[in-house]
C-alpha cells in the first residue's frame, strides 16, 4: 500500500508539471533542476569535485567511508532532453552512500542541440576516460534513470561490439528503453502517471532519434540482442508510462540469458527515487540498490 506521503506529493508533482506547459525550454531544464532540489539532497560529508572529461563537464560525488577501487557511472535522466549534475547530484551522491562506492555523474550532450548519437558517444568517452584512469572494467557499475537507464543499455551494447570490457552490472531505475512507445502502459496508465503523456513522451523520441528509426536498437534496446550483457537491476513503479519498458527490459534480458533483477513497486511514479529524503518508499528503493551492489 502507499504512503500517504506518496499520495500527496504525486499530486504537487502533476501541478509543477502542468506549471511548465507553454514555457520555454530553457525554463523547463530551470524547473527540473529547481524541483529536484525541493525533494531530497546530498548526504552529509559528500564530496562534490568538478571534473573536465575531453570537454564533457562531470562531478565526482565521494562520500565518507567510501572503500575498494569500484565506481559507479551515473547517467541522469530526462528524456535525454532535461536534466543535469545540479537535477541529480543529490540522487547519485544518495546511491554512492548506500552502495560505498565513488560516483562520477557526468553532463552529457542533449536534445535538440545535439541528438542522436551525441549522448550515446559522450558516455562511451567517460567509460573509457574511467578505464584510462586505472579502473578495471569489473570495477565499474552503470547506472541511469529514464533517459539514463537506456543510455546504460545503449553503452553496454557499444562495448560489447568494440570488444570493451563491460561493466559488472547495469542499474535501470524506470528506464525509457522503449522509443516506439509500442507497450501496454502507454494506454492503460495515462491516467494514473502524473508526469508524462503519451504525445509528450513520442515527441521527445523523435527529436532525441531525429533521422534514425526508433527501432534501432541503441535508441530503443529493448529490440536489442543482449547476449553478453553484465546482470540487470531494474526498479519501475506501477503508475508510470514506462512500465511496459521496463517489463519488456527484463523479459529481453532473461530471453537472452543474461541476470535481472526486476521489480515493479506499487503506486510509485516515474523515478520516485528522486524524493529521497520525503519519501519512505524512495529510501527503501534506494537501500535495495545498495543491497544489490554490496551482495556483488
Amino acid at each position: 500500500m502507499s504512503s500517504l506521503r506518496s499520495l500527496i506529493l504525486k499530486k504537487i508533482m502533476n501541478k509543477v508539471i502542468i506549471s511548465t506547459v507553454g514555457t520555454s525550454l530553457e525554463e523547463k531544464r530551470r524547473t527540473m533542476d529547481r524541483t529536484s532540489l525541493m525533494w531530497t539532497r546530498v548526504p552529509k560529508n559528500c564530496n562534490v569535485e568538478k571534473v573536465d572529461i575531453e570537454g564533457i563537464k562531470a562531478e565526482w560525488l565521494t562520500n565518507k567511508h567510501v572503500t575498494g577501487e569500484r565506481v559507479l557511472l551515473y547517467f541522469h535522466g530526462g528524456a535525454y532532453t532535461y536534466g543535469s549534475a545540479d537535477s541529480h547530484r543529490a540522487l547519485a551522491g544518495k546511491i554512492g552512500k548506500v552502495t560505498g562506492v565513488k560516483v562520477l555523474l557526468p553532463e552529457y550532450r542533449l536534445v535538440p542541440e545535439n541528438p542522436y548519437p551525441a549522448a550515446i558517444e559522450d558516455a562511451v568517452k567517460v567509460y573509457k576516460w574511467l578505464l584510462k584512469k586505472g579502473f578495471d572494467s569489473k570495477n565499474i557499475i552503470v547506472a541511469g534513470d529514464s533517459a539514463g537507464g537506456g543510455l546504460s543499455i545503449a553503452l553496454a551494447l557499444v562495448l560489447r561490439e568494440e570488444g570493451v570490457g563491460c561493466p559488472a552490472s547495469i542499474i535501470c531505475l524506470s528506464p525509457w528503453v522503449d522509443l516506439t512507445s509500442s507497450g501496454e502502459s502507454y494506454t492503460k496508465k495515462v491516467k494514473e502517471d502524473p508526469l508524462f503523456t503519451p504525445h509528450g513522451i513520442k515527441k521527445a523520441a523523435q527529436i532525441y532519434a531525429g533521422d534514425e528509426p526508433l527501432t534501432s536498437p541503441f535508441i530503443s534496446p529493448v529490440f536489442a540482442d543482449l547476449t553478453g550483457l553484465p546482470p540487470l537491476f531494474i526498479q519501475v513503479g506501477s503508475e508510470e508510462l514506462l512500465l511496459s519498458d521496463a517489463k519488456m527490459l527484463a523479459e529481453q534480458a532473461r530471453r537472452y540469458n543474461v541476470p535481472v533483477n526486476f521489480k515493479v513497486w506499487q503506486g510509485m511514479w516515474h523515478v520516485w527515487q528522486l524524493t529521497g529524503d520525503l519519501l519512505p518508499e524512495a529510501k527503501k528503493a534506494i537501500k535495495e540498490i545498495g543491497d544489490f551492489v554490496k551482495g556483488r
